[in-house]
């Protein structure tokens, strides 16, 4: 798929993978918004690039709604969207994990979020002559992380959501669907859990654009293609080797 000459809307911007994305397609002749929570950051982040940017909280359907109505009136000819906004509770399940709630959060902006704004946008994508979903997952989409256990299930439910949506999409129309499943990557997000030892966003942000061109369904970052390999072998031992020490 070609990524140039392209409008493209990408949800938590503010920093990280997201801001990295819109650097790099920036590059590339495309035109970006982005979108945060946080207005300072968001703001910041698109005075740097020099983008458009929108202060949206993911996490509240309303503002989802609101989000969409903007982008319909101010931006009707958009071609991409990347999902990327996410929260993550660094937590082990059992008694007192209070995993209930935490799940709560994370599927609202991990998985709720992402299914209803592009559900809403499908009738702007649909009408580009070559369009793209882009959903950032994880390589624990696969085979959970115990530390972060129901970011783990958001994953893989967005997982499975892009996999029933790409084969949806594909029968009429000219929307793609596309998969990027990261491994650790070093951002402000992951210093709990030894993000330092991560690949850096802009080494995503390039394998994203690369892979997009090649149509790649799933694009695996860093160690994941390995990963996975490893645990449809033997996931038993797989998911032991992926959790030795936690």
């Amino acid at each position: 798929m070609n990524i140039q000459n392209k409008t493209v809307l990408i949800t938590g911007a503010g920093s990280g993978i997201g801001y990295a994305i819109a650097e790099n397609l920036q590059k590339h002749n495309n035109k970006i918004i982005i979108v945060g929570r946080d207005a300072e950051k968001i703001k910041k982040a698109g005075e740097t690039l020099g983008i458009d940017y929108l202060v949206n909280d993911l996490s509240k359907k309303d503002e989802i709604l609101k989000l969409v109505s903007v982008v319909s009136e101010k931006y009707p000819e958009l071609d991409v969207l990347v999902n990327n906004a996410g929260v993550a509770h660094l937590y082990h399940l059992g008694e007192g994990a209070d995993a209930y709630e935490k799940a709560q959060k994370e599927f609202q902006v991990n998985y709720f979020a992402p299914v209803l704004l592009t559900e809403k946008l499908l009738p702007i994508l649909n009408k580009s002559k070559e369009a793209a979903i882009i959903n950032i997952t994880s390589n624990v989409t696969f085979q959970p992380l115990v530390v972060l256990p129901t970011y783990s299930d958001t994953k893989s439910a967005l997982h499975s959501h892009s996999v029933a949506l790409r084969y949806e999409l594909e029968k009429n129309t000219n929307t793609k669907v596309f998969e990027v499943m990261p491994s650790l990557v070093d951002t402000n997000a992951t210093k709990d859990m030894g993000g330092e030892n991560g690949i850096a966003p802009s080494e995503v942000a390039e394998v994203v654009y690369n892979g997009i061109l090649n149509d790649q369904n799933e694009i695996y970052v860093g160690d994941t293609a390995v990963q996975r390999e490893v645990y449809f072998n033997n996931p038993v031992e797989s998911l032991l080797s992926f959790n030795k020490g936690l």
